[in-house]
């Protein structure tokens, strides 16, 4: 068995993770409770006709992705939760909109499961109380890393959501979601931001959004919405305005891009919750000191390039309407 460690060697090349954060329309998460197998979808104890469920998705090449996820309750009941996480067609948006639903056992999963992606109505039962979900892989059948990171710092992050007397947050273990190298590495729904590396001070940060900001430099994985690409500049951004930015909606897009994606040229509008726009846009450029190559998992029998990008040109533009209400109220005082 090798002693490679992912996650250990991505720390001491000293990666930097931002970038990474998967974009994916859909989330279903699946309470399901351990041990999963390797494949999680493919753990002894789901039905066989979620499997099939989820075999369709995957080979239709749709946007879903199936997670499973349990906590300590899960253990000692009999019903099941499902949580589907879905993200706005088009526009301007702050994140991702949730359903959520008990059934009496797993094998009623499937059937509500396919009702709601082939656009038949469901009753939800969203409890608007728990505002957040956060999933931290722990899933060390898959890779060894999350294991060994996440399931200890699953323990320690439920300690601190009661030192801090968090009610509206809901924390569970995950099947695996990408980033083993950069385990713990967790989900923060409904925002559907990715972090990693994390330890309970720039955790106790991210659920509480005061402190120092910049210890997103070090945790940050990207905002699931955004093109992978751009992550680096809504970083660059969420640096600049500070917690603040948690509160706006965005819309980013590649505006062009070179054939060999080196250098790319990227918008991102915001809105504040007072209703201002903005536009922001940059050059993102391959950094050749940042961008390395290595295995991205422990099982991972070649090594993979990932390229870093670093904001260049990064340029505001006022919305008109925006502007003009600036201007009266500059005339105003």
């Amino acid at each position: 068995m090798s002693n490679f460690s992912c996650a250990a060697f991505s720390r001491q090349l000293g990666e930097d993770i931002i970038g990474s954060g998967t974009n994916c329309k859909t989330y279903v998460l699946v309470e399901c409770p351990t041990p999963w197998a390797n494949n999680a979808l493919e753990t002894e104890s789901l039905p066989n006709n979620l499997k099939t469920l989820i075999s369709e998705v995957k080979q239709r090449k749709l946007p879903i992705r199936f997670l499973l996820i349990n906590n300590n309750e899960t253990r000692k009941k009999d019903n099941r939760k499902i949580l589907i996480y879905d993200q706005p067609n088009k526009g301007i948006i702050k994140g991702y909109s949730r359903k959520e639903f008990n059934v009496e056992n797993i094998d009623q999963a499937a059937r509500l499961i396919r009702k709601y992606l082939t656009g038949n109505a469901v009753a939800d039962e969203s409890d608007q109380s728990a505002t957040r979900d956060i999933l931290v892989c722990t899933h060390g059948n898959h890779d060894l890393c999350c294991g060994k990171y996440g399931a200890p710092f699953y323990t320690k992050a439920l300690a601190t959501i009661s030192e801090l007397s968090l009610s509206n947050i809901r924390m569970w273990r995950a099947s695996h979601f990408g980033g083993h190298r950069f385990a713990p590495t967790a989900i923060d729904f409904p925002d559907g931001r990715y972090y990693g590396g994390l330890d309970q001070d720039s955790f106790k940060s991210i659920l509480t959004r005061i402190g120092e900001i910049n210890c997103m430099k070090k945790v940050y994985r990207g905002w699931g919405i955004i093109p992978i690409q751009m992550q680096v500049l809504e970083r660059e951004l969420m640096l600049l305005h500070g917690w603040d930015w948690f509160d706006y909606k965005v819309a980013g897009k590649i505006i062009e891009q070179s054939s060999d994606k080196t250098s790319i040229v990227a918008e991102l509008t915001l809105q504040q919750p007072n209703g201002s726009l903005y536009t922001y846009q940059a050059t993102l450029v391959k950094d050749e000191s940042k961008t390395i190559s290595m295995k991205g998992s422990c099982e991972a029998m070649k090594e993979s390039e990932f390229i870093k990008y670093y904001v260049e040109n990064l340029r505001l533009y006022l919305n008109p309407v925006t502007e003009l209400r600036r201007y009266r109220q500059k005339v105003a005082s």
